[in-house]
């Protein structure tokens, strides 16, 4: 079935998804702040890294509706409120809505393209679901981190890297401040979770 991408739903659901990557750029930039205000620098670091990534998939859906420049949408949607004191529940709150765009309404909106007649739109819903699955793992992966008290703390010597100068600690639990730069111990993230910070050994360049 093909459509007039003008009456279409895709086009309703391309403006559903660029207000969702949009306030969730936002939501996420709340976050970071809120983060920041409690000293939790790695925090502030990733929800300010994926906000920038949901402005980019907020451009992808909008560049899509190019042939209506000038134009309204008017949509309906249900969009979340996620206001809390508790970095572990941001985050856990921030990967549960990463999932279920990944689980349920991109991939309802990739059939309805295709369906419709539209395989470039569906692409970009189908690649951006599985980007938003990552986005979700990672998230979890933080608030564990913070749910057991390791955010910090390791059990066993650990490499952990300041995000601020970017000096290298060894020891089970950050210090309370960078030795380099005296920045506080939020800055500090475990190296192998630090940015840019993988091994080239044995890849082929």
């Amino acid at each position: 079935m093909s459509v007039d991408f003008k009456t279409s739903v895709t086009r309703e659901n391309l403006m559903r998804a660029f207000a969702g990557e949009s306030q969730a750029r936002n939501r996420y930039t709340f976050a970071a702040s809120q983060a920041k205000k409690q000293n939790l620098y790695v925090i502030h670091s990733v929800f300010s890294f994926t906000a920038g990534q949901e402005k980019e998939h907020a451009e992808v859906f909008y560049n899509h509706l190019s042939e209506l420049s000038g134009s309204n949408i008017q949509i309906d949607g249900s969009y979340p409120v996620n206001i809390e004191q508790d970095i572990a529940k941001l985050l856990r709150a921030a990967q549960h809505n990463e999932y279920e765009e990944h689980d349920d309404v991109y991939l309802h909106f990739a059939e309805k393209a295709r369906e419709e007649g539209f395989p470039r739109v569906a692409a970009s819903f189908q690649q951006i679901a599985a980007i938003e699955k990552v986005h979700g793992d990672r998230f979890g992966m933080f608030a564990e981190l913070l749910e057991q008290g390791k955010l910090f703390v390791s059990d066993v010597e650990t490499a952990w890297m300041c995000l601020d100068c970017g000096n290298i600690y060894r020891g089970k639990a950050v210090p309370e401040e960078c030795p380099v730069c005296h920045s506080n111990r939020g800055y500090f993230v475990r190296l192998e979770l630090a940015p840019f910070t993988g091994s080239l050994s044995g890849s082929a360049l």
